[in-house]
């Protein structure tokens, strides 16, 4: 596995683990697997039936590791939620993730529940107090 530093996005939202990626890559591979053998029934054609059926493997083992990746973030919840908070705000990479190439998530577009958007339920969940946004000046941007 290459360590080298990879480019990312700034997420604006929840810091998200692998295991999306991973959920679009099969989604992904789903939807060739219909395209390619509608392809074979419009044509007959047995390539079609041939890559059809490569991609439904592929597809197979894509879905085997979302559900191991999806299944390792489940345990970071169980075993450390403080450490899977962090995660999920951005904070830290995941731990099953390379850090080369982490950006924290952007929080300069945050907005507290309460003072904000006046959910009174919501006080104990209040932002304000939060630091300059890290992700904004890792970019030099503030």
């Amino acid at each position: 596995m290459s360590t080298d530093a990879v480019w990312t996005r700034g997420v604006m939202g929840i810091q998200l683990h692998h295991a999306t990626d991973l959920q679009d890559a099969a989604r992904f591979l789903g939807n060739a697997v219909m395209a390619v053998r509608a392809a074979h029934v419009r044509t007959g054609d047995e390539r079609y039936a041939a890559l059809t059926a490569q991609l439904s493997d592929m597809h197979a083992r894509m879905r085997d590791l979302e559900g191991q990746a999806r299944a390792s973030m489940q345990a970071l919840h169980s075993a450390d939620p403080d450490r899977f908070v962090r995660c999920r705000d951005g904070e830290e990479p995941w731990p099953d993730e390379i850090e080369p190439g982490f950006v924290p998530r952007h929080t300069c577009q945050d907005r507290c529940m309460y003072h904000d958007h006046g959910v009174l339920d919501a006080l104990m969940q209040c932002t304000c107090a939060r630091p300059p946004c890290r992700a904004c000046a890792i970019e030099g941007n503030r």
